[in-house]
């Protein structure tokens, strides 16, 4: 994997840092053209924006993959885009995928309506029992997925006994990390072999882009950039621009997302009515010991079930005047929002207690405001 010379917030900033010459702007130039000249009679790789290597596109993909750790990495139009190209790379049709079932509902419904109708087969494992992982894997498994910490209810999944398996069985190791970015958690470091992310969450920060990206070896992402090309799924120089603007001050927004969150998850612990708080920082949470083994920092996403359910989930969010009730997560300001509503609106409600989702659960992303105002908010909105 590439070596990481330099801290996090140094390579977010620089990538790799070099002296520049005289009169060379500071802030990284956005080269706003889809396509460029090139020498007649060259068999070289034309650039153009469709392929991914126009120069926004290729300097924000280095700098994703230092901070990764991998020898290389690729942006695409959005995280579900970046979930669908990494699986396609590694899956033929006939393959099986064993997959964690403590995921984002639109990768469910990516993996149980698209991957079947290309002949795969899906096989889910619930993560806190690991021997079912070796129990699953049949002559045509080439791939495990896993999202860790889990959305919405921030579970940790332990990669170590899931690496071994398949590195035992020549098997692919695919981890979505978006909700820890790879300032608090790097899977590569794991043992996985394809890290996948939303970039429009924590790597972006400010709600503004949607944009995805799949790290990991070189012939994997050189398979992943073939599929994009084809698909038609390359994000446009402005986008990678913004993204880069974002990552430069990622590991200074995740401290304060970091400590927000923290703060946020231990105050609502005290609340009666809050009857739980999901947040790998409090020592109640069941991965607690495992996330000080293996996190940087615990996020700014909290899970919070409300006592009275969707009644009085409902009251909190419409008295809320800070944190504002919208989809999404990761950005600057803090964010609101009901799973059984957006990611998890295609299960039952059973389905979803199941999994951990009971009706007034609320997932809150935790901006880098002054905490002390997103806890005012949240206090107000719970009134007496």
């Amino acid at each position: 994997m590439s070596p990481r010379r330099f801290g996090f917030s140094t390579t977010a900033i620089h990538g790799i840092p070099r002296r520049r010459p005289d009169w060379t702007p500071v802030a990284p130039a956005l080269v706003q053209s889809s396509t460029f000249t090139n020498p007649v009679g060259s068999e070289e790789e034309v650039l153009y924006g469709r392929y991914g290597n126009t120069p926004n596109q290729v300097s924000l993909a280095h700098k994703y993959a230092l901070l990764e750790g991998a020898d290389d990495a690729i942006f695409v139009s959005s995280g579900m885009g970046a979930t669908a190209l990494a699986h396609l790379a590694v899956l033929r049709p006939g393959d099986h995928l064993i997959s964690s079932s403590w995921i984002y509902g639109g990768t469910r419904r990516l993996l149980d309506q698209e991957l079947t109708r290309f002949g795969m087969d899906v096989t889910y494992v619930r993560p806190d029992q690991p021997r079912l992982w070796r129990r699953s894997v049949r002559k045509a498994t080439r791939a495990v997925f896993v999202e860790t910490p889990t959305n919405p209810t921030m579970r940790l999944v332990d990669l170590a006994p899931i690496s071994q398996v398949a590195t035992e069985f020549g098997l692919a190791l695919l981890v979505d990390a978006t909700f820890a970015s790879p300032i608090n958690f790097r899977p590569l470091e794991h043992g996985a072999d394809v890290v996948i992310t939303s970039a429009t969450k924590y790597l972006n920060g400010h709600s503004d882009v949607v944009a995805g990206a799949v790290a990991g070896a070189a012939s994997l992402v050189e398979e992943v950039s073939r599929l994009m090309r084809l698909w038609g799924q390359a994000i446009d120089p402005h986008t990678a621009w913004l993204v880069d603007r974002g990552l430069r001050t990622l590991a200074l927004r995740m401290e304060r997302h970091n400590a927000n969150g923290l703060a946020v998850a231990q105050w609502a612990e005290e609340q009666p009515g809050i009857t739980r708080v999901h947040y790998p920082g409090l020592p109640s949470h069941p991965e607690h010991a495992h996330a000080l083994e293996v996190l940087d920092g615990f996020g700014g996403m909290v899970g919070l079930e409300i006592k009275g359910g969707i009644k009085a989930a409902e009251r909190l969010l419409k008295r809320l005047k800070l944190i504002t009730h919208a989809p999404s997560l990761a950005g600057v300001e803090s964010l609101v929002s009901e799973p059984r509503l957006t990611s998890h609106a295609g299960m039952t409600p059973e389905a979803r207690a199941a999994i951990g989702i009971p009706d007034g659960f609320i997932r809150l992303s935790c901006g880098v405001e002054d905490v002390e105002d997103i806890i005012g908010d949240l206090g107000q909105g719970l009134g007496k």
